[in-house]
């Protein structure tokens, strides 16, 4: 049989779902599964959960082993089909404690600052070196795998394995699964399955161009007048989706990602002469720590519950498992995928990482083309894929004028901070991240 490798095992929940996935998959169910990890304690956390999984749902079919350290990675990906990538470089502290609080300190602030933006630049910064390194492994271990990349910030991330390396890759987000039924759930819109959507542009901005019912009626029509509505409610409003209801109404679509990560992908609606806005639109600033806090005390709560024997689970949404299914079997499956552009959006550039419709057989992912996106559409992604392209630049030549370029051109650091004290604050933050970053030029 084959072998699924999960870099980053120690994401428990995350592991829990992409391997539970794949074991209640008959052509996936005995493959061996190798965890990886550079956290002894979350590996081993791991290791007895996804055994115990393995056991009640899958009758002890799959051989389960662990890795521990960088020393170990080659033995982890040795004659892998499929590696799963759930790494987070720097973790929670320091990293994204720096992430969030060197800005504030200029006056700079954030919500979720993994994908864009300065906390993304770094967060990208930080984990492309680790990335390289899996591929240069990949390249001598297991040179036919896929590698099924869920970790953020997924344009520059995704986009830098494509360019510069001969590993096989896909980025996998879950926010396009939820895109379509999120919004007609949220506006109260009913519908009859199946849906038929068109979803394209870059990950957590991908656009919802297209979104018919099964009984063949448009349902944009009344999207669009239900948002709006939704909006002359404001302040009194308690909807957390605004941003991206704004988009429908100035833009015309909705978009992929949640409104509080949209809110600081544009220079529209966090600014420091408009305090007034943050209220107004429901944008809970610093969220992503927040997150993390939370969560960190949910999981000492959950930890008995993964471990105690009695763990259990049914397939979700996620595209990992489909893709393998699809690949081993060779019957296809459509998925939304982020691949290098090649002409897939033609108002793009060739070299952006999109997220496009991309049908998966046992050739591997093959993308669509969908043609040109709305001009405004097209005009917001490239605000962003500026910052992705040049943030893989400076990854790859280690020059820190790129870096300071990649900030200068962020929608919302340039639209808050003078070009000195972006340069500062780079400068800080370089400092701070210390050994997590190589040393620029």
């Amino acid at each position: 049989m084959g072998k699924i490798t999960f870099m980053g095992a120690g994401s428990t929940v995350f592991a829990k779902n992409v391997l539970g996935d794949a074991m209640l998959t008959p052509s996936l169910c005995e493959f061996e599964i190798a965890l990886y990890d550079i956290d002894a304690e979350r590996l081993e956390e791991s290791y007895i959960m996804v055994n115990l999984l393995n056991r009640n749902i899958n009758g002890g079919k799959a051989k389960v082993s662990k890795y521990l350290g960088v020393e170990n990675r080659k033995d982890a990906l040795r004659g892998a089909d499929f590696v799963v990538d759930a790494i987070q470089v720097g973790g929670y502290e320091p990293s994204t404690v720096i992430d969030f609080e060197i800005p504030k300190k200029y006056g700079l602030r954030q919500t979720i600052a993994d994908t864009l933006g300065i906390g993304g630049i770094f967060r990208a910064l930080r984990t492309i070196p680790v990335l390289a390194d899996f591929a240069r492994d990949m390249e001598e271990v297991c040179p036919n795998a896929w590698f099924l990349n869920y970790t953020n910030p997924m344009g520059m991330l995704t986009g830098y394995m494509q360019r510069y390396t001969g590993v096989k890759t896909v980025g996998l987000c879950h926010s396009v699964q939820v895109c379509s039924r999120g919004i007609l759930n949220g506006l109260g819109i009913p519908f009859v399955e199946p849906l038929k959507e068109k979803i394209a542009g870059i990950n957590h901005m991908a656009w919802l161009l297209e979104l018919e019912s099964g009984d063949g009626s448009d349902l944009y029509p009344e999207i669009r007048k239900r948002a709006i509505a939704e909006l002359e409610k404001m302040p009194e409003t308690k909807c957390t989706d605004l941003v991206r209801y704004e988009y429908i109404r100035r833009l015309g679509y909705y978009c992929t990602e949640s409104s509080e990560h949209n809110a600081e992908y544009n220079n529209l609606f966090i600014k420091s002469k408009y305090p007034e806005l943050i209220d107004r639109y429901n944008i809970p600033l610093d969220e992503y720590p927040r997150r993390c806090i939370n969560q960190i005390a949910r999981w000492k709560d959950a930890k008995k519950e993964y471990l105690d024997g009695k763990i259990s689970h049914t397939r979700s949404r996620e595209y990992a498992s489909y893709i393998m299914e699809a690949m081993v079997t060779d019957n296809p499956y459509k998925i939304g995928g982020n691949v290098i552009n090649n002409g897939c959006i033609t108002n793009l550039p060739r070299e952006a990482c999109v997220e496009v419709p991309c049908l998966v057989n046992r050739f591997g992912v093959q993308p669509t083309v969908v043609g040109a996106l709305p001009l405004q559409c097209a005009a917001m992604n490239m605000t962003n894929i500026n910052v992705q392209l040049l943030t893989i630049e400076a990854a790859v030549t280690l020059k820190k004028d790129a870096i300071y370029q990649a900030a200068m051109l962020d929608p919302h650091t340039s639209s808050e901070l003078s070009i000195d004290d972006i340069v500062s604050m780079c400068d800080d933050l370089i400092e701070a991240h210390g050994d997590y970053l190589p040393k620029y030029n």
